[in-house]
């Protein structure tokens, strides 16, 4: 694969929320930096290149020392993009199994949106807020700095907010608080489903 794969909507699919001109940037021009960037800096080590670039980021130590900022910055970035196009929808419904089990653990939807809001506006700099699922089947909130993925403290992403300024500034400028409300209201719940009882799957 020499190129990123394409959004799977139109640039304008998440608008009034997140516009158009914004997508297009944040996919064409930054996605395929970090795939393009990750690519280069694994091509010439036979045994990353055989991998995939979730097992990279699940064990940092395979990577040799001398690429291992550029392959998690990259890798990271390229991972986590490719999974934040495919947790994106405007007006899709929050129920299914991931509803009820995050009802359970936080007491409501909003206190989860709450929290998980809090983390995105915490966060100084560039970086992610995340819904995980840790090794024990738990589901857990954290955030991490830049393109460090969840995967390398073995927790799976379940859904992520993406507050690096590129992905938001063309349209909210400073405004971080007003993005990650509106953000809310393009989660592809069923999606964070199907990734969560996937992964319970696997787990047995």
């Amino acid at each position: 694969m020499t190129t990123i794969e394409p959004l799977p909507y139109a640039y304008n699919a998440l608008e009034p929320y997140i516009d158009a001109e914004t997508m297009k940037i944040h996919h064409d021009k930054h996605h395929q930096a970090y795939f393009d960037k990750f690519t280069a800096a694994i091509a010439n080590n036979p045994e990353l290149k055989n991998k995939n670039v979730e097992e990279i980021l699940k064990n940092l130590k395979m990577i040799p020392t001398e690429i291992k900022s550029v392959v998690i910055n990259n890798g990271g970035g390229h991972y986590h993009h490719h999974f934040f196009w495919r947790i994106l929808k405007k007006e899709v419904p929050f129920k299914g199994e991931i509803a009820h089990t995050i009802t359970q653990k936080w007491g409501s939807y909003e206190k989860f949106k709450e929290e998980l809001s809090n983390l995105a506006l915490s966060q100084f700099g560039s970086g992610w807020a995340w819904l995980v699922l840790n090794k024990e089947k738990g589901l857990e909130l954290l955030k991490t700095s830049n393109q460090d993925s969840p995967l390398s403290l073995e927790k799976i992403p379940l859904l992520g907010i993406d507050v690096w300024e590129h992905a938001y500034y063309l349209k909210y400028q400073n405004k971080r608080a007003d993005y990650v409300e509106n953000f809310f209201k393009v989660i592809n719940w069923e999606n964070v489903n199907l990734f969560y009882l996937q992964e319970l799957k696997k787990r047995g």
